[in-house]
C-alpha cells in the first residue's frame, strides 16, 4: 500500500519538483498571495488575467495540503445549513451567497475542460443520502432549494436510492444533477499552470517570515528576499504561522484521510450503480467510483494529526459495513490533509484592513467556496466589487486552541455515535414494519381462504399494529 500525507499525486509532484522556483531576489508586485492552494491560485489566476502583477509565495509546494481534496465533489452551498444561514443574515443575502457559491462551482467547471486540464476526470452528479427515514425533512429541503434558491434538485425515494446504492444503510436522497466531481489533485496543479500562463509568478519553498501591512506598500519578508505589494492576500489556511498567528488561531484544524481501493471489477458495479459522488447527511460517508472500478472513500474527520496509512483499516471496515457484498477490499493508496474550520461554519473572505485580504476557513465548505473566494477578492481589489462584504457578519472568532480541538474531537465522536444509533434504530423500525406487513398479508390471505370454505372457523381478522408489533390500543 502506498501512502502520502499530502494531496499531490506522483506525476504532479514530480513535475512540480522539476520546475520549483524559490524567491531569492527582491520583488515589487501589485498583489502578493500567501499560499498556493485552491483559493490562493484562483486569486492569482483571476488577477493576472486582468493585467495585475501577481506573486504567490508558498512555504512548501503547490497543493501540498488539503487543496487536493479527497473526493473532489463540486456543488453549491456552505457548511452552515441554509436555515441557519437565513436566520443569521436574512433571506435575500442568503440567496445572494448561495448564488455566489454556484458561481464558484461554475468557475471550476469552466477551467476544468479537457483542453485546459487533460485527464481531469470530470463526471456529473452528486447524491446526498440520509442514514434515517427522513421523508418529511427531505420534502421541506427540496422545496427550499428548488423554489427559494432556484437550484435544480431531485428527491429520491428509498427504492431509487437502493437501486443505485445496493445497501440498506441509506434511505431517502437528494440528487444534484448539475453538481460534478473531478480529480482535485490534478485540478490544483492545472490551476497553477493556468495562473503561470496568465502571468502570475509562483515561488515554492518560500515561507513568509514576517508581514508589515501598514502603509500603502505592504512589506513581506522571506528567508532570502523581500517583497513589496499594494495588496496581500492571506490564503494559507492554518499554516500562516508566526507572521499572523492570531488569524491561524481562528481556525480549528481538522484532518480528513482517504483511500483508494484496488480494482474491484464487476462486483463494484453490482454494488454501486451511481456514477457521481455520494455523501451522507451526517458527514460520515463520502465516496465515489474512480478509474472505472476502484472506490475512493474518505474517513470521518478528526482534530488530530496521524499517518494516512493508519486509516486504511478503518476505511476497509467502513466499506465492508456499508457494502458487505464487496467483501474485504484492498486499499492501495491513502492520503490526507488538514483544513481549517471556523466556529460559525462559514468561510473567512474579505478585507481585514486596507490592502490586507483573507481567504481561509474552507473546512467542510467544498471546492466551490475556494473558487468563489478567489473571484470575489480579485474583483474586490481590481474592480471595486464589494460583494465580499456579504461575509462581514461572519467575523473572526477564536477557535479555542488545544481545548477547542479536544472539544471538536468529542463533538465529532458524539455526532458519529448519535448518527450510528439513529441509523440502527431506523433500520430496526424498517425491518419491524416489513415483518408486520408480511404477517398482516398472511392473515389476510388466511381470512380470504377460510371465508371460501363453509363451516370453517375464521381466524382473527388482521389488525393494524404499531412499530413494536403490538396490537393497537383498544383492540378486542
Amino acid at each position: 500500500m502506498s501512502e502520502t500525507s499530502t494531496s499531490v499525486n506522483d506525476d504532479a509532484d514530480a513535475a512540480g519538483a522539476l520546475g520549483r522556483v524559490r524567491l531569492n531576489f527582491d520583488l515589487d508586485v501589485d498583489i502578493c498571495v500567501v499560499g498556493a492552494g485552491l483559493a490562493g491560485l484562483t486569486v492569482a489566476l483571476c488577477a493576472a488575467r486582468q493585467g495585475a502583477s501577481v506573486a504567490v509565495l508558498e512555504g512548501r509546494h503547490v497543493g501540498w495540503n488539503a487543496s487536493g481534496h479527497m473526493v473532489g465533489t463540486v456543488m453549491p452551498g456552505f457548511a452552515l445549513p441554509l436555515p441557519d444561514l437565513i436566520e443569521r443574515i436574512g433571506f435575500e443575502d442568503a440567496r445572494e451567497l448561495w448564488s455566489l457559491s454556484w458561481a464558484g462551482a461554475e468557475f471550476i467547471r469552466a477551467q476544468a475542460t479537457e483542453a485546459a486540464m487533460p485527464g481531469i476526470g470530470l463526471s456529473e452528479g452528486a447524491l446526498e443520502v440520509s442514514n434515517v427515514d427522513a421523508g418529511d425533512a427531505l420534502i421541506r429541503r427540496l422545496q427550499m432549494l428548488h423554489e427559494d434558491f432556484g437550484t435544480e434538485v431531485e428527491g429520491w425515494q428509498v427504492e431509487r436510492v437502493r437501486t443505485e446504492l445496493r445497501t440498506n444503510r441509506y434511505f431517502h436522497g437528494i440528487c444534484y444533477p448539475k453538481a460534478f466531481q473531478l480529480d482535485g489533485r490534478k485540478y490544483v496543479h492545472a490551476l497553477a499552470r493556468l495562473a503561470r500562463k496568465a502571468g502570475a509568478r509562483i515561488f515554492e519553498d518560500t515561507p513568509v517570515v514576517s508581514i508589515d501591512a501598514s502603509g500603502v506598500r505592504k512589506r513581506i519578508v522571506t528567508p532570502s528576499a523581500r517583497m513589496r505589494a499594494s495588496h496581500i492576500v492571506l490564503a494559507g489556511n492554518i499554516h500562516l504561522g508566526a507572521p499572523l498567528q492570531k488569524l491561524s488561531d481562528t481556525l480549528l484544524p481538522v484532518w480528513r484521510y482517504g483511500g483508494v481501493t484496488a480494482p474491484l471489477g464487476e462486483r463494484l458495479a453490482e454494488a454501486i450503480a451511481f456514477k457521481g459522488s455520494v455523501s451522507d447527511t451526517d458527514g460520515i460517508d463520502h465516496f465515489r467510483i474512480v478509474d472505472g472500478d476502484r472506490l475512493m472513500w474518505a474517513s470521518p474527520e478528526t482534530t488530530w494529526d496521524a499517518r494516512p496509512g493508519a486509516f486504511a483499516t478503518a476505511i476497509q471496515r467502513r466499506i465492508r459495513t456499508v457494502f458487505p457484498q464487496l467483501g474485504r477490499v484492498e486499499v492501495t493508496d491513502t492520503f490526507g490533509g488538514v483544513s481549517g474550520q471556523t466556529v460559525h461554519g462559514m468561510p473567512q473572505i474579505g478585507q481585514l484592513r486596507k490592502g490586507l485580504w483573507v481567504a481561509s476557513g474552507f473546512g467542510r465548505q467544498g471546492l466551490n467556496t475556494s473558487a468563489m473566494a478567489g473571484q470575489l477578492i480579485a474583483q474586490g481589489i481590481l474592480a471595486g466589487d464589494d460583494r465580499w462584504k456579504l461575509f462581514s457578519p461572519f467575523e473572526l472568532v477564536w477557535a479555542g486552541g488545544v481545548s477547542g480541538r479536544v472539544a471538536g474531537h468529542v463533538v465529532n465522536l458524539w455526532v458519529r455515535g448519535r448518527a450510528a444509533a439513529a441509523g440502527t434504530l431506523a433500520r430496526h423500525r424498517e425491518r419491524v414494519r416489513a415483518q408486520e406487513r408480511a404477517r398482516e398479508a398472511r392473515l389476510a390471505d388466511a381470512w380470504r381462504q377460510a371465508a371460501q370454505r363453509p363451516g370453517q372457523r375464521l381466524p382473527l381478522r388482521p389488525q393494524p399494529s404499531d412499530l413494536t408489533g403490538r396490537p393497537d390500543a383498544g383492540e378486542g
